[in-house]
């Protein structure tokens, strides 16, 4: 069994490419002669068959990647005999990729509330990640400041904002060892805390004004026309 690719496999068994690329793969059975070269053939992707058309099926056999996302990366592709699955052959996509960055967003936030801006960092190969406030690197032992990372987001949390602090411009800074630097920046206005009044005991008090008010009414009435009967 032979693979053949565009772009080339390397001498791991690799195909190297990248977001909204196309990738050909070719299979050929016995190297597209010989008694296996009218055999059927299968391609799984990730363990899952491929649904192949009529007439792609005998002897040689191709799947077209397009456009490449980053699901695809390190989806693993294999060629197979119908009636003999050890006879096979196998490609793995390597997609490199940054992360999604750019821009201005705009967040709002009440002195005393909770803030948080999020990254999206997911890349392949990985991204190194730098947060700044207004152009500066940020200091976390100051502020109130809390990173988490989980390889797919990085995220800045304060648990109570303070506007001397807290307003301002951050960025998010990512820098690829093949696509170089990205950024976004969060632009954070502080406002002042509104009051907050809960809705429900303030609609159950309004109802036992109304029901004693009424039950007064009631009962006035009963008395004024007990005193009128007599």
């Amino acid at each position: 069994m032979e693979i053949q690719s565009d772009p080339a496999l390397n001498m791991e068994g690799f195909v190297q490419t990248e977001l909204e690329q196309t990738v050909s793969l070719l299979c050929l059975a016995g190297g597209g002669s010989g008694p296996q070269a009218e055999d059927e053939l299968v391609w799984l992707r990730n363990g899952a068959l491929v649904q192949l058309k009529e007439g792609n099926k005998k002897g040689r056999s191709s799947v077209c990647v397009s456009p490449v996302t980053r699901e695809d990366n390190d989806a693993t592709f294999t060629c197979q005999l119908k009636g003999n699955a050890s006879a096979n052959a196998s490609a793995t996509l390597n997609v490199t990729y940054a992360p999604m960055l750019s821009g201005v967003e705009k967040v709002a936030v009440e002195e005393e509330a909770e803030l948080v801006l999020q990254c999206d960092v997911r890349a392949n190969p990985p991204v190194s990640v730098s947060w700044q406030q207004e152009g500066s690197l940020l200091d976390l032992s100051t502020g109130g400041f809390m990173l988490s990372s989980d390889g797919f987001t990085t995220q800045l949390t304060v648990n109570r904002v303070d506007r001397s602090l807290h307003q301002g411009a951050y960025e998010c800074v990512i820098v690829s060892s093949i696509y170089g630097p990205r950024s976004k920046i969060f632009q954070v206005t502080v406002n002042d805390k509104t009051m907050k009044f809960p809705l429900m005991p303030m609609v159950a008090g309004l109802v036992v004004v109304v029901c004693t008010t009424l039950l007064a009414i009631v009962s006035r009435w009963k008395k004024i026309a007990k005193c009128c009967s007599k």
